[in-house]
């Protein structure tokens, strides 16, 4: 039997009763990326509203009684409902579906069962499978190639339909039912258990399905395909957006649109040529601050050469200045019986070190020195270098190596 969401994917909140709830755990993402374990109740329900993930789309959000659900998924017959409040067996309970994203996941999915049926007549594309993702959706075509004018063809093709208003409706066959094997499918699923549900645009496909649907292509408004791009093991992702999420993209887009147009000064059919400029100017400027930089680097090495402490240790730090002007300096001072710690960044922050000396010495302390700095570095033949978080500790650098120095010394 299917659930309350696959026989009506249009109802919004219905009351059934809760058959069990017991202790669980569900895996979830946090906020730094990092995978955290909540712990809750898996509820199940006579019947439910909320899709559970399944044939490529996300599980619905909602709520039971208020308590919000975090994540449904199916087991066998039935629907497993994670929530962090326990609900009691027996009890009747009001469930609610976030309409929004519902009807997002309809819109996409039925767009999917559209673009794959047209692909296939126009063109012989096979779709081998397909992601509804939280922007954007993909579905994957069995060749390694699809051309401009096969995605602007299927594109016309689908939205012609749209327009066209055709009914999409939903049947359950039995499995020895013979137009079963008319009917297009991947397979079913290792636990399926009863009929088969058939999703069919009238004159266009029929397509075992286990998601929610749109009952009319018009409710999808209207389909754009972003792009195509390698995919895997010689197949072809196609990028599209669907019904509500193409408007979003268009409004991003035109947002973006007036902010090149205030910015570049110039109507948005000049923004690319304008872009191109800016770039090459840019590349001009940088080549010239680049030159600026190694004639400085120069100077700066002639300058430490005729430092005081001279024959110890030299340190410089600069703001601005990147590897290659530490190196140059570096290259110009060609002295291995000094000491050179240069540093270029952020003075309490985050930046890049070089330490260049006796080659010994250097592979000792230069270790030493990135672990100081807080930092990452590599070297060899008398110089490490690398990147450092803590640039305030540039003293204690200073220190460690005035200490062997004085230490060398004293040897000696």
């Amino acid at each position: 039997m299917a659930f309350r969401c696959q026989r009506d994917s249009y109802a919004r909140e219905f009351a059934t009763t809760v058959v069990s709830c017991r202790p669980a755990e569900l895996q979830t993402e946090g906020s730094n990326g990092k995978k955290e374990v909540l712990s809750g109740f898996q509820v199940v329900l006579e019947d439910t509203l909320l899709f559970p993930e399944g044939g490529g789309q996300p599980d619905d959000h909602g709520t039971i009684d208020g308590v919000p659900v975090l994540r449904v998924t199916r087991r066998g017959a039935q629907a497993d409902h994670f929530t962090q409040t326990p609900l009691t067996p027996g009890s009747e309970v009001q469930v609610r579906v976030d309409w929004e994203r519902r009807f997002d996941h309809m819109q996409q999915h039925s767009g999917q069962h559209l673009i794959t049926a047209v692909a296939d007549h126009l063109f012989g594309l096979k779709t081998t499978s397909w992601e509804l993702g939280r922007l954007r959706s993909v579905i994957e075509l069995d060749s390694p190639s699809v051309t401009t004018e096969q995605v602007a063809a299927i594109e016309q093709s689908v939205n012609e339909k749209i327009r066209d208003r055709l009914p999409v409706n939903v049947r359950e066959l039995s499995l020895d039912d013979p137009e079963v094997e008319q009917v297009r499918g991947r397979g079913l699923p290792d636990d399926h258990a009863g009929p088969i549900r058939v999703v069919t645009i009238k004159g266009v496909d029929s397509n075992m399905c286990c998601g929610t649907h749109v009952s009319n292509l018009s409710d999808l408004q209207v389909i754009k395909i972003l792009a195509t791009e390698k995919g895997k093991k010689n197949k072809t992702n196609l990028i599209f957006l669907a019904g509500n999420r193409v408007l979003k993209w268009m409004e991003r887009s035109h947002g973006t649109e007036k902010a090149l147009t205030s910015l570049l000064k110039c109507g948005a059919e000049d923004h690319v040529e304008a872009v191109k400029k800016l770039q090459n100017s840019t590349k001009l400027l940088q080549k010239s601050n680049l030159n600026l930089l190694r004639d400085l680097a120069v100077h700066v090495a002639h300058s430490l050469r005729n430092s005081p402490d001279w024959g110890g240790v030299v340190a410089l730090h600069r703001k601005e200045g990147d590897s290659e002007f530490m190196n140059i300096i570096a290259n110009e001072i060609g002295s291995e019986e000094t000491f050179l710690f240069l540093t270029v960044g952020d003075e309490k922050g985050a930046g890049l070190f070089l330490l260049a000396g006796p080659a010994e010495a250097v592979e000792t302390l230069g270790p030493r020195v990135a672990e100081i700095l807080e930092g990452k570095g590599a070297g060899k033949k008398g110089r490490f270098q690398g990147k450092a978080t803590k640039m305030s500790r540039r003293l204690e650098v200073q220190a460690l190596l005035q200490d062997y120095v004085s230490t060398q010394s004293a040897e000696e």
